[in-house]
């Protein structure tokens, strides 16, 4: 296993490397410049070339994305532009609350994808399976700010059950009856279309461990369907689902700005969305960097766990 580690960690660093040039040079193509944002429209060259320079934009690329790289080695961030405050505060401030909904969402993806798919492959009707298709294709066709504005009309509008958005004002752990009503509506919204994804894969899964010859001698010997779906089929698909699942990690990370945005959750999607609409280089370059290090890690993880629910992957990877 050590061995297989440190071959799919040489990857995950190279890939942090190559991202870290692709972000630093797609953030200076976008349109628009932080100078003109800090200077203002009637600001005279002079002060814009002086707030350039203390910026450090006016140095030549490799020399300022150097520069950046030498502080994040060292943990220094940097400040924020124009959010203000520094941007390792910032990022702290808004991860808690990403990491919540995230892992929230992830949570509720995942047992309603193992719920819906035994139950479809346990009953096995074609009516039944025509539905989870039909829901299936609803969930991924529909935008995420749709469905997270449909559940803001319904359940916080119409019918005022649920918080229309906000964090629990007193914290996570202090009020947790609280905190799941304010969680719920923000992490459906997010899940839906990773549902969609594990479920259509996961019922694939079992459907082709349905058809192998265990289960065919299992039913010669009188054992029930739904037996051999919990106690078998289903342990030996969880391993593949397992890589799915990482994926659909790093697909919660991008929708998670637009269901933070309708749902006025302060984390760090909005604040990438904040410091795009600012200009704001340093926030958004370590946003991005940090998103591709948590896919990244995600994977390695995801890796190692299917690795070691099945031997022969490792066997492979080392080989």
């Amino acid at each position: 296993m050590v061995r297989y580690l440190l071959s799919k960690l040489g990857t995950a660093l190279l890939v942090l490397g190559v991202a870290s040039v692709g972000i630093f040079a797609l953030i200076r193509v976008v349109p628009g410049d932080p100078v003109s944002v800090l200077a203002g429209p009637d600001a005279t060259p002079e002060a814009r070339a002086e707030i350039r320079a203390d910026l450090g934009l006016d140095e030549p690329f490799w020399s300022q994305y150097v520069h950046w790289l030498a502080d994040l080695v060292t943990f220094d961030l940097g400040k924020s532009y124009r959010l203000g405050g520094d941007v390792d505060g910032l990022v702290a401030d808004g991860a808690l609350n990403t990491v919540v909904l995230t892992l929230a969402a992830l949570l509720l993806a995942a047992v309603a994808a193992i719920l819906t798919s035994t139950v479809a492959v346990i009953a096995d009707r074609r009516w039944l399976n025509s539905l989870l298709s039909a829901g299936n294709t609803a969930a991924v066709a529909v935008p995420t700010f749709a469905s997270a504005l449909l559940l803001v009309v319904v359940f916080a509008v119409q019918w005022p059950l649920l918080p229309a958005g906000g964090t629990p004002p007193e914290g996570y752990f202090s009020r947790p009856d609280i905190a799941a009503q304010f969680l719920l509506l923000p992490a459906i919204a997010l899940a839906l279309p990773a549902w969609a994804a594990l479920t259509r894969f996961l019922t694939e899964a079992l459907h082709t461990q349905m058809r192998l010859p265990y289960v065919t001698t299992a039913r010669a010997l009188g054992i029930r369907r739904r037996r051999i779906v919990l106690t078998q089929a289903l342990r030996n698909a969880l391993p593949s689902a397992v890589t799915v699942l990482g994926i659909q990690f790093g697909t919660l990370l991008g929708g998670a700005i637009l269901v933070e945005t309708v749902f006025a959750w302060p984390g760090l999607g909005r604040l990438v969305e904040q410091g795009i609409s600012a200009r704001d280089y340093p926030v958004v370059q370590v946003l991005l960097l940090v998103a591709v290090a948590v896919f990244v890690f995600t994977q390695l993880l995801t890796d190692l766990a299917h690795a070691w629910l099945d031997p022969r992957i490792r066997r492979q990877g080392v080989s």
